[in-house]
Protein backbone atom coordinates (compact mmCIF):
# COMPACT_ATOMS: atom_id res chain seq x y z
CA UNK A 1 0.00 0.00 0.00
CA UNK A 2 1.03 3.45 -0.73
CA UNK A 3 1.05 6.64 1.67
CA UNK A 4 -0.25 10.03 -0.17
CA UNK A 5 0.86 13.03 1.05
CA UNK A 6 -2.32 14.66 1.70
CA UNK A 7 -1.35 17.52 -1.31
CA UNK A 8 -0.80 14.55 -3.97
CA UNK A 9 -4.14 12.88 -3.28
CA UNK A 10 -5.60 11.75 -6.60
CA UNK A 11 -8.40 13.60 -7.18
CA UNK A 12 -10.74 10.80 -6.79
CA UNK A 13 -9.57 10.54 -2.79
CA UNK A 14 -9.73 13.92 -2.32
CA UNK A 15 -13.45 13.93 -3.09
CA UNK A 16 -13.89 11.09 -0.41
CA UNK A 17 -11.71 13.81 1.83
CA UNK A 18 -12.38 16.93 2.11
CA UNK A 19 -11.71 18.90 4.78
CA UNK A 20 -14.41 21.08 5.88
CA UNK A 21 -12.86 23.28 8.03
CA UNK A 22 -8.80 24.25 8.29
CA UNK A 23 -6.92 26.53 10.06
CA UNK A 24 -3.44 25.72 9.57
CA UNK A 25 -1.42 26.55 6.65
CA UNK A 26 -0.80 23.74 3.75
CA UNK A 27 -3.17 22.25 1.56
CA UNK A 28 -3.65 19.33 3.59
CA UNK A 29 -3.67 20.86 7.10
CA UNK A 30 -2.98 18.92 10.28
CA UNK A 31 -3.09 15.67 8.24
CA UNK A 32 0.16 15.28 6.42
CA UNK A 33 -0.84 11.32 5.04
CA UNK A 34 -3.58 9.04 4.87
CA UNK A 35 -3.09 5.35 3.96
CA UNK A 36 -5.61 3.49 2.85
CA UNK A 37 -9.25 4.58 1.13
CA UNK A 38 -12.05 4.92 2.99
CA UNK A 39 -14.53 2.05 2.21
CA UNK A 40 -16.00 -0.47 4.61
CA UNK A 41 -13.93 -2.85 6.05
CA UNK A 42 -10.55 -0.56 5.51
CA UNK A 43 -8.28 0.19 8.19
CA UNK A 44 -7.07 3.76 7.60
CA UNK A 45 -2.96 4.88 8.60
CA UNK A 46 -3.12 8.60 9.46
CA UNK A 47 0.09 10.62 10.16
CA UNK A 48 0.46 14.28 11.81
CA UNK A 49 2.60 16.27 13.58
CA UNK A 50 3.62 14.81 17.34
CA UNK A 51 1.40 16.13 19.79
CA UNK A 52 -1.78 16.11 17.68
CA UNK A 53 -5.28 15.42 19.06
CA UNK A 54 -7.34 13.49 16.63
CA UNK A 55 -10.62 12.31 16.79
CA UNK A 56 -13.26 10.46 14.50
CA UNK A 57 -16.76 11.10 14.81
CA UNK A 58 -16.14 13.45 18.73
CA UNK A 59 -14.13 9.81 19.68
CA UNK A 60 -10.15 10.27 20.94
CA UNK A 61 -8.02 8.09 19.01
CA UNK A 62 -4.76 7.16 20.30
CA UNK A 63 -2.02 9.02 18.63
CA UNK A 64 2.08 7.86 18.56
CA UNK A 65 4.59 10.14 20.22
CA UNK A 66 5.97 10.42 16.26
CA UNK A 67 2.17 11.64 15.25
CA UNK A 68 0.18 8.05 13.82
CA UNK A 69 -3.21 6.82 14.56
CA UNK A 70 -5.17 4.49 12.82
CA UNK A 71 -8.57 4.08 12.67
CA UNK A 72 -10.88 1.47 10.42
CA UNK A 73 -14.96 1.10 9.06
CA UNK A 74 -16.79 -1.94 9.95
CA UNK A 75 -18.70 -3.91 6.83
CA UNK A 76 -22.20 -2.33 7.42
CA UNK A 77 -20.71 1.00 7.87
CA UNK A 78 -21.69 3.72 5.69
CA UNK A 79 -20.89 7.51 6.90
CA UNK A 80 -20.11 9.95 6.33
CA UNK A 81 -17.55 10.17 9.32
CA UNK A 82 -15.47 13.13 10.78
CA UNK A 83 -12.03 13.35 11.31
CA UNK A 84 -11.14 16.51 13.55
CA UNK A 85 -7.01 17.16 14.08
CA UNK A 86 -6.09 19.91 16.99
CA UNK A 87 -2.30 21.07 17.79
CA UNK A 88 -2.28 24.27 19.95
CA UNK A 89 -4.96 26.38 18.59
CA UNK A 90 -5.14 25.27 14.90
CA UNK A 91 -7.68 22.73 14.03
CA UNK A 92 -8.32 21.07 10.85
CA UNK A 93 -11.93 18.68 10.24
CA UNK A 94 -12.54 16.23 7.49
CA UNK A 95 -15.75 14.44 6.23
CA UNK A 96 -15.04 10.89 5.24
CA UNK A 97 -17.74 9.48 3.05
CA UNK A 98 -17.31 5.37 2.52
CA UNK A 99 -16.89 3.90 -1.33
CA UNK A 100 -19.64 1.43 -1.57
CA UNK A 101 -19.06 -2.47 -1.52
CA UNK A 102 -21.23 -5.12 -2.51
CA UNK A 103 -21.18 -8.99 -1.11
CA UNK A 104 -21.56 -12.03 -1.74
CA UNK A 105 -24.70 -13.54 -0.71
CA UNK A 106 -25.59 -17.11 -0.87
CA UNK A 107 -29.05 -18.76 -0.11
CA UNK A 108 -29.31 -21.93 0.30
CA UNK A 109 -32.33 -23.79 1.96
CA UNK A 110 -32.61 -27.76 2.59
CA UNK A 111 -29.87 -27.44 5.06
CA UNK A 112 -30.67 -29.86 8.44
CA UNK A 113 -31.11 -27.10 11.60
CA UNK A 114 -28.44 -29.57 13.45
CA UNK A 115 -25.72 -28.76 11.31
CA UNK A 116 -26.30 -24.72 11.28
CA UNK A 117 -27.04 -24.65 14.90
CA UNK A 118 -24.77 -25.72 18.01
CA UNK A 119 -25.37 -28.22 20.21
CA UNK A 120 -26.78 -26.74 24.05
CA UNK A 121 -24.37 -28.61 25.82
CA UNK A 122 -21.52 -26.25 23.36
CA UNK A 123 -23.17 -22.74 24.13
CA UNK A 124 -20.74 -22.04 27.72
CA UNK A 125 -17.73 -23.29 26.16
CA UNK A 126 -18.37 -20.80 22.68
CA UNK A 127 -19.25 -18.11 25.03
CA UNK A 128 -15.99 -18.40 26.94
CA UNK A 129 -14.05 -18.70 24.19
CA UNK A 130 -15.43 -15.81 22.37
CA UNK A 131 -14.78 -13.94 25.81
CA UNK A 132 -10.97 -14.27 25.35
CA UNK A 133 -11.22 -13.58 22.30
CA UNK A 134 -12.79 -9.82 22.80
CA UNK A 135 -10.61 -9.70 25.94
CA UNK A 136 -7.42 -9.74 23.25
CA UNK A 137 -8.68 -7.86 20.63
CA UNK A 138 -9.42 -4.97 22.98
CA UNK A 139 -5.63 -4.89 23.50
CA UNK A 140 -4.09 -1.43 23.02
CA UNK A 141 -0.50 -1.44 23.02
CA UNK A 142 2.01 1.24 21.71
CA UNK A 143 3.30 -1.51 19.20
CA UNK A 144 3.61 0.11 15.64
CA UNK A 145 3.50 -3.18 13.58
CA UNK A 146 0.24 -1.84 11.90
CA UNK A 147 2.77 1.29 10.51
CA UNK A 148 4.38 -2.20 8.24
CA UNK A 149 3.54 -2.97 4.40
CA UNK A 150 1.28 -6.77 5.40
CA UNK A 151 2.10 -9.33 3.84
CA UNK A 152 0.40 -12.56 3.23
CA UNK A 153 0.73 -15.05 6.01
CA UNK A 154 0.02 -17.94 3.31
CA UNK A 155 -0.39 -18.65 -0.18
CA UNK A 156 -2.71 -20.57 -2.10
CA UNK A 157 -6.76 -20.79 -3.47
CA UNK A 158 -9.08 -17.64 -2.17
CA UNK A 159 -12.05 -20.08 -1.04
CA UNK A 160 -13.75 -17.00 1.13
CA UNK A 161 -13.83 -13.99 1.11
CA UNK A 162 -14.81 -10.75 3.66
CA UNK A 163 -18.43 -9.60 3.88
CA UNK A 164 -19.90 -12.54 2.39
CA UNK A 165 -23.02 -13.88 3.92
CA UNK A 166 -24.67 -17.15 3.99
CA UNK A 167 -28.54 -17.99 4.27
CA UNK A 168 -30.02 -21.13 5.45
CA UNK A 169 -33.61 -22.27 5.75
CA UNK A 170 -34.09 -18.45 5.07
CA UNK A 171 -32.37 -17.33 8.16
CA UNK A 172 -29.38 -14.90 7.96
CA UNK A 173 -26.46 -16.13 9.26
CA UNK A 174 -23.25 -14.37 10.72
CA UNK A 175 -21.06 -12.89 7.72
CA UNK A 176 -18.14 -13.75 6.96
CA UNK A 177 -15.03 -12.02 8.77
CA UNK A 178 -12.36 -13.09 7.09
CA UNK A 179 -10.24 -14.63 4.25
CA UNK A 180 -10.16 -18.12 3.69
CA UNK A 181 -7.09 -19.66 1.75
CA UNK A 182 -6.66 -22.96 1.09
CA UNK A 183 -3.12 -24.77 1.69
CA UNK A 184 -2.15 -28.16 2.30
CA UNK A 185 -2.62 -29.59 6.17
CA UNK A 186 0.99 -28.60 7.82
CA UNK A 187 1.67 -25.46 5.26
CA UNK A 188 3.70 -22.88 7.26
CA UNK A 189 1.99 -19.53 8.30
CA UNK A 190 3.97 -16.75 8.47
CA UNK A 191 3.28 -13.52 10.49
CA UNK A 192 1.97 -10.37 8.10
CA UNK A 193 3.40 -7.95 10.37
CA UNK A 194 5.33 -7.37 13.76
CA UNK A 195 3.64 -7.99 17.05
CA UNK A 196 3.00 -9.47 20.22
CA UNK A 197 1.15 -12.92 21.11
CA UNK A 198 -2.25 -12.14 22.85
CA UNK A 199 -3.97 -15.39 22.25
CA UNK A 200 -2.94 -18.82 21.75
CA UNK A 201 -6.24 -21.56 21.89
CA UNK A 202 -5.71 -25.30 20.92
CA UNK A 203 -9.28 -26.03 20.46
CA UNK A 204 -11.55 -23.70 20.38
CA UNK A 205 -15.39 -24.98 19.12
CA UNK A 206 -15.63 -23.04 16.03
CA UNK A 207 -12.32 -22.20 14.76
CA UNK A 208 -9.59 -24.76 16.26
CA UNK A 209 -6.24 -23.67 16.71
CA UNK A 210 -6.54 -19.95 17.43
CA UNK A 211 -3.75 -17.06 17.31
CA UNK A 212 -4.48 -13.86 17.86
CA UNK A 213 -1.05 -11.16 17.51
CA UNK A 214 -1.41 -7.53 18.37
CA UNK A 215 0.49 -5.03 15.98
CA UNK A 216 -0.45 -1.70 18.29
CA UNK A 217 -3.31 0.70 18.53
CA UNK A 218 -6.12 -1.61 18.39
CA UNK A 219 -4.88 -3.47 15.41
CA UNK A 220 -4.92 -7.33 15.63
CA UNK A 221 -4.62 -10.05 13.49
CA UNK A 222 -6.19 -13.58 13.62
CA UNK A 223 -5.64 -16.91 12.53
CA UNK A 224 -8.29 -20.06 12.52
CA UNK A 225 -8.01 -23.54 11.84
CA UNK A 226 -4.69 -23.78 12.80
CA UNK A 227 -2.85 -27.67 12.61
CA UNK A 228 -0.15 -26.57 14.78
CA UNK A 229 0.85 -23.60 16.71
CA UNK A 230 4.60 -22.50 17.04
CA UNK A 231 4.36 -19.28 19.43
CA UNK A 232 3.22 -18.66 23.12
CA UNK A 233 0.89 -16.03 24.92
CA UNK A 234 3.44 -12.85 25.37
CA UNK A 235 6.36 -13.89 22.59
CA UNK A 236 7.39 -10.78 20.46
CA UNK A 237 7.19 -11.72 16.37
CA UNK A 238 8.37 -10.33 13.33
CA UNK A 239 6.90 -10.19 9.83
CA UNK A 240 7.89 -13.35 8.46
CA UNK A 241 8.36 -15.47 11.33
CA UNK A 242 6.76 -18.51 11.10
CA UNK A 243 4.05 -18.40 13.84
CA UNK A 244 1.84 -22.54 13.09
CA UNK A 245 0.99 -24.44 10.40
CA UNK A 246 -2.56 -24.76 8.50
CA UNK A 247 -5.54 -27.15 9.49
CA UNK A 248 -8.81 -28.14 9.80
CA UNK A 249 -9.29 -28.27 13.16
CA UNK A 250 -12.79 -26.32 14.48
CA UNK A 251 -15.40 -26.01 12.09
CA UNK A 252 -13.97 -26.80 8.73
CA UNK A 253 -14.37 -28.70 6.03
CA UNK A 254 -10.97 -28.51 4.50
CA UNK A 255 -7.51 -27.65 5.44
CA UNK A 256 -7.38 -23.65 4.91
CA UNK A 257 -6.19 -20.77 7.25
CA UNK A 258 -8.61 -18.01 7.82
CA UNK A 259 -6.83 -15.06 8.64
CA UNK A 260 -8.91 -11.83 10.16
CA UNK A 261 -7.95 -8.12 11.12
CA UNK A 262 -9.49 -6.31 13.68
CA UNK A 263 -9.75 -2.48 14.80
CA UNK A 264 -10.11 -3.47 18.61
CA UNK A 265 -13.90 -5.33 17.77
CA UNK A 266 -13.97 -3.92 14.35
CA UNK A 267 -13.59 -6.64 11.75
CA UNK A 268 -11.74 -5.20 8.86
CA UNK A 269 -10.68 -6.88 5.80
CA UNK A 270 -7.04 -7.92 5.27
CA UNK A 271 -7.33 -7.20 1.62
CA UNK A 272 -7.23 -3.57 2.30
CA UNK A 273 -3.81 -3.74 3.69
CA UNK A 274 -2.49 -6.32 1.62
CA UNK A 275 -4.27 -5.75 -2.09
CA UNK A 276 -4.89 -8.91 -4.01
CA UNK A 277 -2.68 -11.87 -3.66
Amino acid sequence: MRIFPFALIPLFLVALLLPAAQASEGPGGLLESLRGEPAPGALLIGKTAPGTRVQLDGKALAVTEDGYFVFGFGRDDEGPASLTLRHGDDTSRYDITLAARSWDIQRIEGVPQRTVTPPAEALARISEEASQVTAARNTSSSLTGFREDFIWPVRGRITGVYGSQRIFNGEPRRPHYGVDIAAPTGTPIQAPASGQVTLVHDDMFYSGGTLIIDHGLGVSSTYLHMSEILVAEGDSVAQGDIIGKVGATGRATGPHLCWRLNWYQERLDPRTLTGEM
